[in-house]
């Protein structure tokens, strides 16, 4: 009895104990080199050789026979069929012997880039193979040599060593245990498209004759003193009633005699409450509740179309709705004046 509580004391401790994490298996291979790496080096050098002969198999160009009709002498075709998967062999065997070296072409890894260099090039090889099979079927006549042929399977071969490779045991080892790198700028995801805002529409400019802070339609009250004339005796503006809140202020009041002074210079205190007056358009960065003075929300402005503000209260905006409602923004932060 006393052995089998003992056992079940360990098993219990066993299956309470956390998982270890197990370090990846060790990767072996031929030198530097992986198995499937020697097989892709392998494949390239004999796609390399076969490529010098000739491609043409018509025997009514016997001049065109051996090495004088290659694909590196009847035009750009070799730089899609041999000359991208060269490329992409040597990237891989550079790695190997210079990790910190030249490790994306563009956006792509050594290895995606493999992927797509012998795909590309096995598609270009089966289109001529398609073409060689319908003209012998049409005219009895071979059109393409053998190269085609062996250098298409060649090429399939290379896109089973990239391509399929990471679902291929033992190759897919080549794959596991990577190291973490952050994505390349254009590999990461892309960013959501948000709907562009409606233009913001043109204020009408205002005039000497229309005081400031009066919109086109809107009819304020003149503060006291407003219908007197530049260069008259005018009431000194220190003396008068403070300006009502929502007044306009004219350009009379504005540059109004001082009494203290022979000068006309604006009036310190009344020059800053006409700028808070300009209206002016803004965009909200987001969905904000306008209120009205009993802090109810009457309407919404929001980041697609522009909400025209007819006063700046400092942390505070009156706003006008299009259908004439006037209420309050409390939340001024991030808006974009227009």
């Amino acid at each position: 009895m006393i052995v089998t509580d003992q056992q079940s004391d360990q098993d219990v401790e066993l299956e309470e104990a956390e998982p270890v994490e197990t370090a990846p298996a060790p990767q072996y291979g031929v030198g530097p080199f992986t198995v499937r790496e020697l097989s892709l080096v392998g494949v390239w050098v004999v796609a390399f050789v076969v490529s010098f002969f000739s491609i043409v198999n018509d025997q009514r160009y016997p001049t065109l026979s051996g090495l004088g009709a290659s694909v590196w002498t009847t035009g750009i075709e070799w730089v899609l069929t041999i000359g991208v998967p060269s490329v992409a062999v040597f990237l891989v065997v550079l790695r190997r012997f210079s990790p910190d070296g030249i490790r994306r072409v563009g956006s792509l890894a050594v290895d995606q880039f493999a992927s797509v260099a012998f795909s590309v090039s096995a598609v270009v090889w089966l289109t001529w193979l398609w073409s060689n099979i319908g003209t012998a079927i049409a005219s009895g006549v071979w059109l393409y040599s053998w190269v085609v042929w062996v250098e298409f399977f060649l090429m399939l071969v290379g896109v089973v060593l990239t391509v399929a490779a990471p679902f291929i045991p033992p190759f897919e080892q080549d794959f596991q245990g990577r190291p973490e790198v952050p994505a390349h700028r254009n590999a990461s995801p892309v960013r959501a498209v948000t709907k562009r805002p409606a233009p913001a529409p043109r204020v009408v400019e205002e005039t000497d004759a229309a005081p400031a802070g009066v919109i086109a339609g809107e009819v304020a009250d003149a503060a006291p003193g407003a219908d007197a004339a530049p260069g008259t005796d005018a009431a000194p503006v220190a003396d008068a009633a403070p300006v009502a809140e929502g007044a306009a202020v004219t350009q009379s009041e504005l540059w109004a005699p001082s009494h203290a002074r022979d000068t006309f210079e604006p009036i310190e205190t009344a020059q800053p409450y006409a700028r808070q007056q300009q209206a002016f358009w803004a965009l909200a960065p987001e969905e904000r509740d306008v209120v009205d003075e009993s802090g109810i929300p009457i309407f919404r402005i929001g980041p697609t179309a522009w909400a025209l503000v007819i006063e700046d209260r400092g942390n505070v905006f009156v706003v006008r709705h299009e259908d004439g409602r006037i209420g309050y923004l409390h939340d001024t932060s991030g808006v974009t004046r227009g």
